[in-house]
């Protein structure tokens, strides 16, 4: 549309021109595009099925360009005074640069991603950043119009108020429990949590700062963290859930919600198939997934665990999945010490806008799953036990 729109200006600036627009389809799909483009051929714009193959430089400067006719199946050459290419649209240069300042997300060509596709057109998924025309996609004026209104709305939802509401979605720290040893303060990646190492106080949350992202509750040591609405035994209660009957025919994934979970509903969206042993628990971050979920999980008889998120320098909370990656790396190295085989955990990153990715690695983890016998899992079992038994002697009454 943007070529037919040029011919029509040069055809208004210099009627005696001769232009020719070679091209594979035209779908003027939009309002008033079919009659743009009628216009341009009244105009007399010559408009040739095919696209150029070679081009040659004549001695008058001129251009030989050799073009397959597609509509009448031979070859013709066309002399040029000038040749223009027009040349799909390309993601700016600083959308990268944007993407790692505001932790957003970016599709396959570069573009930003949406939270939703169809719910949250406008949203990035980071609270406050909302999108309108190319930044998410090559646009007409129309669509960018149209698109830069919606986000004027969702901004105005949210300033109009006059102060911000934040997701209860938050840490919360029993001070009981609390040693101040200061992991928490080091993993915090939007540095919510003061403590005062020193005077051996508790560690103090900024709900207004903290995102929820749960890295400070998977990393305290102590136990001393948990977090609204994704406390420890909500999800311990959704394993045992899900392993309670027929375990060993369960692949159990932990999904964070920004990334490899939006991937799976975008799975679902394009009707792509996976396995049905497949059974998803929702965190909000990858780095929420506590090392005592996975002991769980094995203890319960899963026979293979996955850990998804956000890829890494893609995560929704900065940097909250490299985390993820080394406690993922030191579990796995604890199993082969315990004689259980590591590769029945696994990590993978899944962003959400991979749903073929992510119907492929469920695929995988099922012919991983298929690997584990019972004999296996039961010998997990009882290495499991056997370590618990040994750590209440060792800890005392």
């Amino acid at each position: 549309m943007s070529t037919i729109k040029s011919t029509l200006v040069l055809k208004e600036h210099y009627p005696d021109i001769n232009i020719k627009v070679f091209y594979i389809d035209i779908r003027a799909f939009g309002k008033g595009f079919e009659e743009l483009y009628m216009r341009s051929r009244r105009s007399g714009v010559h408009y040739l099925r095919g696209l150029p193959g070679t081009v040659e430089e004549l001695s008058d400067g001129s251009l030989r360009v050799a073009v397959e006719n597609t509509a009448s199946g031979g070859l013709e050459f066309h002399d040029l005074d000038m040749l223009v290419l027009a040349i799909g649209i390309k993601p700016a240069k600083s959308a990268q640069k944007i993407r790692e300042m505001l932790g957003l997300q970016l599709t396959p060509d570069g573009f930003f991603l949406e939270a939703h596709p169809k719910l949250q057109p406008v949203d990035a998924a980071t609270r406050g950043v909302f999108y309108a025309g190319c930044a998410e996609g090559p646009k007409d004026i129309k669509e960018s119009v149209t698109q830069a209104s919606a986000s004027a709305a969702r901004s105005i939802r949210l300033m109009h108020k006059g102060e911000i509401i934040t997701e209860p979605i938050t840490s919360v720290v029993i001070p009981e429990q609390c040693k101040s040893c200061g992991i928490c303060a080091e993993v915090c990646p939007y540095n919510a949590i003061t403590i005062d190492i020193k005077k051996k106080t508790p560690a103090v949350v900024n709900s207004a700062a903290c995102a929820g992202c749960g890295t400070c509750a998977a990393e305290c040591p102590f136990g001393a963290i948990t977090m609204n609405h994704f406390t420890d035994d909500q999800i311990i209660c959704q394993i045992d859930a899900v392993l309670e009957d027929r375990s060993q025919e369960k692949v159990l994934v932990f999904a964070c919600n920004w990334c490899s979970y939006a991937g799976a509903d975008y799975a679902g969206v394009s009707r792509l198939q996976y396995p049905a042993s497949v059974n998803i628990i929702r965190t909000m971050c990858s780095g929420r997934v506590d090392r005592k979920f996975i002991w769980h999980a094995f203890l319960k008889g899963a026979p293979v665990v996955l850990v998804s998120g956000c890829h890494i320098g893609d995560c929704h909370y900065i940097d909250a999945n490299h985390w993820t990656q080394k406690r993922v790396q030191k579990l796995q190295k604890r199993m082969e010490k315990l004689g259980i085989k590591p590769d029945r955990l696994q990590l993978e990153w899944i962003s959400a806008a991979e749903g073929v990715r992510f119907a492929g690695v469920m695929n995988k983890m099922e012919k991983s799953r298929q690997k584990v016998s019972s004999k296996e899992i039961a010998e997990t079992i009882r290495i499991l036990k056997d370590r618990e038994k040994k750590r209440r002697v060792s800890s005392g009454p």
